[in-house]
């Protein structure tokens, strides 16, 4: 089958469409056709050799979500058949023709929704969730900070946040993705270029501070997320664009009684993944489908310019989804 492999550590130009093997079905395992895959910073990051693939996972074939078709079950599979339509996480792989997954990882495409749109929505949708709601605690009503707004889990977490009811603030590098951003449901929009000024307007906006805090940004921010958390506010960890380090104020956290908690998708055990599936298709898919939600796609690139889907990402100038269209 044809894939996108790492032929080594380095710039977009070591991304090689070739010839792999196909994976091996395993017991109550799933064959899907991929025909779209999303492209995300942690790809970017294995290619450069510094986020290697978790054990069981192809060490040189990137892709964390999927889009396609049943093409084949393992004997004793009943919960789906070939030719339904599936979309879901993975560990790696999805830059290629077939992924296999076990039967309960996959969840259901809903009606309605075509393949490139479904691409959109898994790693996107699943990790602010997982951020808003399992690690936040979000509730109807309380007031959300997103920060990196216009990125594939911000406009995600801008959405679901509006459909539970919240005031959502964000926070970019760029006016006009906050612009595009209120299409989503954002309350109010600040720029991010400056961290004083940053700070000192989102202070303005909320004086109490922030029930749940989105950081897909890390670094410096972090500090400013505990300034700006309100009392008992939750912190949620999910990107280190900025950085890895942050100089905090722990006496603040702890007299503002504030959680911090750091999230990632991609290294959790299979009993996991299954329970992000089944949010997938029971909750998100089904607000999908009634228009509740929907994908954010920024631009789409054929399986063999995956290079330039990199470039492009790593510029910064996207506004929601890259997405690899594979056949």
């Amino acid at each position: 089958m044809r894939a996108i492999r790492i032929r080594e550590p380095g710039g977009p130009e070591v991304l090689q469409l070739t010839d792999v093997p196909e994976p091996p079905l395993t017991a109550a395992s799933v064959r899907i056709r991929v025909r779209w895959a999303g492209v995300n910073r942690a790809d970017l990051l294995q290619r450069m050799g510094f986020y290697p693939a978790p054990p069981g996972a192809p060490v040189d074939v990137p892709g964390l979500e999927y889009a396609g078709e049943v093409l084949e079950v393992a004997a004793g599979v009943t919960r789906l058949a070939p030719g339904d339509r599936v979309f879901g996480v993975v560990s790696g792989g999805g830059y290629a023709e077939q992924v296999v997954v076990h039967e309960r990882e996959a969840a259901r495409i809903p009606e309605g929704v075509d393949l490139r749109e479904a691409a959109a929505i898994p790693e996107a949708f699943a990790t602010a969730w997982d951020a808003l709601i399992a690690r936040g605690g979000l509730v109807p009503g309380e007031r959300v900070l997103i920060h990196a707004a216009g990125s594939g889990v911000g406009t995600a977490a801008i959405q679901l946040a509006r459909a539970l009811g919240c005031e959502v603030t964000g926070t970019s590098r760029t006016a006009s993705k906050l612009t595009a951003a209120r299409d989503l449901g954002l309350t109010q929009g600040v720029l991010s270029r400056d961290l004083d000024a940053m700070r000192g307007e989102l202070e303005r906006l909320a004086p109490e501070g922030y029930d749940v805090i989105v950081d897909l940004v890390g670094g410096a921010m972090v500090a400013e997320d505990v300034r700006l958390a309100a009392s008992r506010g939750r912190i949620v960890l999910v990107g280190l664009t900025a950085g890895l380090r942050s100089d905090i104020d722990l006496a603040r956290l702890l007299s503002r009684r504030v959680t911090l908690v750091g999230t990632v998708l991609r290294s959790r055990p299979l009993e996991e993944k299954i329970l992000v599936a089944r949010e997938l298709e029971r909750t998100i898919g089904r607000w999908l489908g009634e228009g509740r939600l929907r994908a954010v796609i920024d631009r789409t690139f054929p399986l063999a310019e995956a290079p330039a889907a990199h470039r492009l990402l790593a510029a910064d100038e996207t506004f929601g989804k890259v997405l690899l269209e594979i056949g």
